[in-house]
């Protein structure tokens, strides 16, 4: 058991952040797809918000400059000062080739160098040439004009193998953990590894922030439905491969492949039924009120601050707002 964790949510709309904000929240996070930009949705975020934390979780680090990156949180900066934070992402390499258009190896040392030049830009002083010389990214940026200064912003990255966190602990103030992230998947595979390479770098590891995401699923009327939800949110962040250092871990071969066989068909209820009560007990908070509570109460390696995150995967945005008010009641009364 550990100690009650700050707590997050991805933005619910106006409504329900007031209330979040009331009962405590200490972060907002958004997030990006075909059909929405992050740092459009953030703008929304900060205009709704009074007193929480808000950025993305994340926004694809690829699909733009270090400038332009910059450049919107300078923006919003003007209405949101000293709560910002910048989470991003590298997203897959399909996703980069065939969706953005953009390059995407070398990946480690391209987001690398992006984080370098990105804060360049974040920390410049007025009226000073702004340089960054990488083999990714060579930025030599006289911009004549009183618009700069340095601002605080804490540059996280969403990270999930050995590679990338090894880039948070040399280069980054924090790491976005996923979603399935597990206790042992923090304790065996993350923490390690954001203390070693921070140590290599001559960094202190308890400076980095070790957010992340929890999946969470509350209904006290139909706690089944809200079992489902869950099961089903994992089966589908399981078709992914890059996942597989995690399925590996904890001897998940077998129920992952036959979620990968399920999706290939488009079963999406035998994806759910293949996710096994271990799997969902290691990765999820579900079920009526109090099972939820005693399921956080049983973890033992959460993250710094939560963000206690909503089933997406089938699920209605009606839902989603009843699952978002659960957290609230979770995490809410557990911090009063």
């Amino acid at each position: 058991m550990i100690d009650q964790p700050t707590w997050g949510m991805p933005f619910p709309g106006a409504e329900i952040a007031r209330e979040a904000e009331q009962a405590g929240v200490a972060a907002f996070c958004v997030g990006e797809f075909a059909n929405r930009d992050a740092y459009v949705s953030l703008a929304e975020v900060v205009a709704e918000t009074e007193s929480a934390r808000v950025g993305p979780a994340i926004a694809y680090a690829f699909t733009r400059s270090p400038w332009a990156h910059a450049a919107s949180i300078r923006q919003l900066a003007t209405r949101a000062s000293g709560r910002l934070f910048l989470g991003l992402g590298a997203g897959t390499r399909r996703m980069n080739t065939d969706w953005f258009g953009t390059e995407f190896q070398p990946v480690l040392s391209r987001m690398e160098e992006l984080i370098h030049a990105t804060r360049a830009f974040l920390t410049a002083e007025n009226m000073k040439t702004i340089r960054f010389e990488g083999e990714h990214y060579q930025i030599k940026a006289a911009i004549q004009a009183p618009v700069m200064g340095p601002l605080d912003v804490p540059i996280l990255i969403g990270a999930f193998n050995r590679g990338m966190l090894g880039v948070v602990g040399r280069v980054a103030d924090g790491v976005i953990g996923h979603g399935l992230y597990t206790d042992r998947y923090w304790a065996e595979r993350v923490n390690p590894r954001l203390d070693e390479s921070a140590r290599k770098a001559n960094r202190d590891p308890d400076h980095l922030s070790r957010w992340g995401w929890l999946i969470t699923s509350i209904d006290n009327d139909d706690p089944e439905r809200a079992k489902t939800d869950a099961r089903r949110m994992i089966a589908f962040y399981l078709t992914v491969k890059t996942y597989d250092v995690l399925v590996d871990l904890h001897g998940w071969q077998e129920p992952v492949s036959t979620i990968r066989s399920a999706f290939k068909k488009g079963d999406t209820d035998a994806m759910a039924a293949a996710v096994t009560d271990e799997m969902l007990d290691a990765i999820a908070i579900y079920g009526n009120l109090e099972e939820a509570r005693q399921r956080l109460s049983a973890r033992t390696h959460l993250p710094q601050l939560c963000f206690s995150s909503p089933p997406s995967f089938l699920v209605s945005n009606r839902r989603r707002a009843l699952y978002a008010r659960g957290s609230i009641q979770l995490f809410g009364s557990a911090a009063s």
